[in-house]
């Protein structure tokens, strides 16, 4: 089979990749492509790596990358509309619900599909593609599958999809009820990273990684409290949500994108891992696969699904209340054999049951049945 890969990557990274490579732009498209790859931000490569690896065909686009883009389409000898205001606007969060996205990137894209003609176009993003792009790409494939772990975007955009896979339990009962086809299909780790990042010394006791908006209403409350009274260090993006008052500014460190977050993950004795709003009462997020998978000891809050993925007590740590998280911290940072005992085994059932090779077995077993 042929797969092609639709993926978008955080602006705020994207930013930061450009402006730590500034030359980078007067390469070629595959150099730019592989440096960005290189960097093992989101989910990277690792779909096409794997799906190759398996005896597939498979391309990964960044398509909100401009300057990535553009280089493809003049390679390719590809005419494509200059920017506009407009266009501009579009590149911006929650502008785009109402305007679409810039003109651009469906161009691009569009003809990125009609070169490559794959058997399964995989969109990352529900919303990167505008609703007259889904329509006219359903009708290069033969089966165009959309993955989602966040809000939902416009219902126009969800109809256009012939299946929607989703690490969301929740959300499969809910497409389903929509009359759209979904199963459950969840993230995973890329144990290549291992290889990269050795095991090194701990220099961080509690180390919370992760986002700061509107959308993580409960995570930031919950945070403020715990911070107060434990030292946390803090990464993230969004701290401008924050109130100039909250605790979370004292060991704030500022944004940590791809390898360099996979670092200090791998330098934490524990990860503390919230969950998102719209998750509910379920567990799905990277972070409890990447925390494992990097061999650090990780605590999260509880899901009522969580032991179908790890064991509890065993592989990870739960907690049900701040009161709750702040006294298992103190246990486990006055106890590093169990920690680490815990840490190891959350290490290798990741590695068992929650790879990226793994998951693409199933992704494949899950097309098959709609192709």
């Amino acid at each position: 089979m042929k797969f092609l890969i639709v993926d978008s990557y955080y602006q705020g990274f994207l930013d930061y990749f450009r402006k730590t490579n500034p030359l980078l732009k007067n390469e070629s498209y595959d150099i730019q492509l592989n440096s960005l790859f290189e960097r093992f931000f989101g989910t990277g490569d690792y779909y096409s790596y794997h799906l190759k690896s398996l005896g597939h065909q498979a391309e990964e686009y960044i398509v909100n990358d401009e300057i990535l883009q553009r280089r493809w389409a003049e390679e390719n000898n590809i005419y494509i509309t200059k920017n506009s205001l407009i266009s501009k606007l579009q590149m911006y969060p929650y502008i785009h619900r109402y305007l679409g996205r810039p003109l651009w990137i469906q161009q691009i894209v569009i003809a990125q599909i009609q070169k490559f003609k794959p058997d399964i176009i995989y969109v990352q993003d529900l919303s990167i593609l505008n609703t007259d792009t889904l329509k006219e790409v359903k009708g290069i494939c033969k089966l165009l599958v959309g993955q989602i772990a966040s809000p939902l975007p416009s219902k126009k955009n969800l109809e256009q999809f012939d299946l929607i896979l989703t690490s969301f339990p929740h959300f499969v009962k809910r497409f389903r009820e929509m009359g759209i086809k979904s199963e459950y299909f969840k993230i995973g780790f890329e144990t290549r990273l291992n290889k990269i990042i050795k095991p090194c010394k701990k220099i961080y006791n509690v180390t919370f990684i992760g986002s700061f908006s509107p959308l993580h209403r409960e995570r930031i409350k919950f945070l403020e409290e715990i911070s107060s009274l434990i030292p946390i260090d803090v990464w993230g993006s969004g701290i401008n949500y924050l109130s100039i008052n909250s605790a979370l500014h004292k060991k704030y460190h500022g944004k940590a994108w791809g390898l360099d977050m996979y670092k200090i993950i791998a330098q934490s004795k524990i990860v503390i891992n919230s969950h998102i709003d719209v998750a509910e009462d379920y567990a799905n997020n990277m972070r409890l696969f990447e925390t494992t998978g990097m061999g650090t000891m990780l605590i999260t809050d509880n899901k009522k699904n969580l032991s179908d993925l790890f064991e509890t007590g065993k592989e990870i740590v739960v907690y049900e209340s701040p009161s709750d998280l702040t006294r298992k911290i103190k246990y486990y940072l006055d106890r590093e054999r169990e920690r680490e005992k815990i840490a190891k085994k959350g290490q290798m059932r990741t590695w068992k049951s929650h790879s990226y090779k793994i998951r693409m077995k199933e992704l494949i077993q899950i097309v098959k049945k709609y192709l």
